[in-house]
């Protein structure tokens, strides 16, 4: 388990582990054959790569954002390294971008609304020197706007302490493991439930409210999330328990009443354990007396996959997810009016979210189903 995660008090288990990822961590440089030869580039560390890449991939003019490790004197860094705080190395992002569309200047602007400038102990809940706050300056010229905007910023009254980032010329820069590229993607709901639970989330809402930087696409301009990148099988066999693992990827079945949520009475939602998409609400949660969570229908039917199954002799109607693509369980036309239908769904597939912690998961639409 990872110290972010460990640090956040929240109600999952993420596990993502080095072994079998797929990527080395090595070369310095920029991986992305989209990015011309000429792109200027930028250096931040700002905490979190997952939140820093997420903030600056969103930029019009910015054509990729790499996330790796830098500051440190240690050749090839692995994760499990950096993250013992003795590398001299922070977790960073590196910014390829076009210099004509979008200046050095409006990237610092960017940067400084996405962290806490304040904190000299790293960012939120992840404390230590690998997630420290920096701008790692590529020429005299970025130096100098670095320097003007920090200052800047400390005359603004934006914050109550002072402005504790650091400046410093940029060294080689090591690319992260593959699983940690563009995070925010791959997994949606995970990145928003740590987004918001680090305390990251809050603390931008409090100090900035609805204010985007300039360059900034508009929150309803902004294109989904791609929900179609997702985790490979050793990266999921990491993540998961063999169980949740089995019942998802292999479309197999829990036993029925040994499993986490059969009679669960609490009032929530149920999320896809891979994806964190809505599925299912105990508003519409019934006890079929199956062994399994029974639902009439689904919180967000555009969130459902139904396709027949013919695996047994008794042809069945699948219920998978649409976003992730994880085997849910069946749908049955025997359940409760007004539907008429039973999806018995496998506890091993879900996540289940409490009333009082759907706002601070990023499910905060959901909480008018249960006032």
């Amino acid at each position: 388990m990872r110290d972010r995660l460990t640090a956040m008090l929240v109600l999952f288990t993420l596990g993502m582990l080095v072994a079998g990822a797929g990527a080395a961590a090595g070369a310095p440089g920029d991986s992305s054959a989209s990015v011309p030869d000429d792109a200027a580039r930028a250096t931040f560390a700002g905490g979190c790569f997952w939140c820093m890449e997420a903030a600056f991939e969103k930029v019009d003019g910015v054509y990729a954002v790499t996330s790796g490790y830098t500051g440190g004197t240690e050749v090839d860094p692995t994760y499990e390294q950096v993250s013992t705080g003795t590398t001299g190395h922070a977790e960073a992002v590196e910014v390829r971008y076009d210099p004509v569309r979008i200046g050095y200047d409006e990237l610092l602007e960017v940067f400084w609304r996405h962290i806490d400038p304040t904190d000299a102990g790293g960012q939120f809940a992840d404390q230590g020197p690998q997630y420290r706050t920096a701008i790692f300056y590529h020429d005299d010229e970025q130096r100098a706007r670095a320097e003007a905007s920090r200052d800047a910023l400390a005359v603004s009254g934006r914050f109550d302490g002072p402005i504790v980032t650091d400046i410093v010329e940029a060294g080689p820069f090591y690319l992260a493991e593959e699983y940690h590229q563009d995070y925010y993607q791959k997994n949606p709901g995970c990145y928003e439930s740590y987004h918001w639970n680090s305390g990251r989330g809050p603390f931008l809402e409090r100090v900035w409210g609805d204010e985007t930087a300039p360059t900034e696409t508009a929150p309803t301009e902004m294109a989904p999330a791609d929900t179609t990148a997702r985790e490979t099988d050793d990266e999921l066999s990491e993540r998961l328990t063999p169980l949740q693992y089995y019942v998802t990827q292999e479309s197999g079945t829990e036993r029925p009443f040994d499993n986490a949520y059969w009679d669960n009475e609490r009032a929530g939602i149920y999320v896809d354990v891979v994806s964190g998409e809505p599925l299912f609400s105990s508003t519409d949660k019934y006890d079929s007396g199956t062994g399994w969570p029974s639902f009439s229908r689904p919180l967000e039917a555009d969130n459902i996959i139904e396709q027949e199954d013919s695996t047994l002799s008794m042809p069945r109607i699948e219920v998978r997810s649409a976003g992730a693509d994880s085997h849910l369980g069946h749908v049955f036309p025997d359940g409760p009016e007004p539907t008429g239908l039973r999806y018995c769904i496998n506890s091993a597939a879900l996540r289940f979210i409490p009333v009082a912690d759907l706002q601070k998961e990023g499910y905060a639409e959901y909480v008018s189903l249960f006032e």
